[in-house]
């Protein structure tokens, strides 16, 4: 007698998924493109125009025609989500998705791209820890002279004239 798969009983919601994605993801059609929107934070038009420029691999569409995305869908978007919170050009995203879908012989050129795109974060990161460093400075600069001053009160104007440097 033949031994059947078991039947996954431990689904998780859309939002579930994308907050924590799998490594081996389930990749059966189940999420309405509303679901991986409101997961996602993406609007609607965002998640078909990935498809569109191929981010994302063509969904698959219910009998009436609506996108089902699948749990390997979401790991891709939650994904390409964190590369563009670092800023990474659409263009940038698209080279590594297409590197993926070329297989394991691209293991280097992603490696390299990503670790590209890290040093240029790293730089970001740098700058705005200098900027930040300037913004606690003023911040503190302003508590001292309103904590001098009598009501917060500013003389004539001068404090904003020594603070504009």
């Amino acid at each position: 007698m033949a031994t059947l798969a078991p039947i996954r009983v431990d689904l998780l919601t859309c939002g579930e998924v994308f907050d924590a994605p799998d490594t081996d993801p389930d990749r059966s059609p189940r999420h309405s493109i509303g679901e991986v929107a409101t997961a996602s934070g993406l609007s609607v038009h965002t998640l078909r125009w990935y498809e569109r420029i191929g981010l994302l691999d063509p969904v698959d569409r219910s009998y009436s025609g609506r996108r089902l995305y699948s749990d390997a869908d979401l790991a891709r978007l939650a994904f390409l989500g964190r590369l563009r919170l670092t800023g990474m050009p659409v263009a940038q995203m698209l080279r590594y998705v297409e590197l993926v879908r070329a297989g394991e012989q691209t293991f280097d050129a992603r490696r390299d791209l990503l670790v590209e795109h890290r040093e240029e974060v790293r730089q970001k990161l740098a700058d705005l820890h200098a900027t930040l460093a300037v913004l606690d400075y003023k911040i503190d600069l302003y508590s001292q002279l309103q904590a001098r001053s009598p009501a917060g009160s500013q003389p004539d104007g001068q404090t904003d004239r020594k603070l504009s440097a």
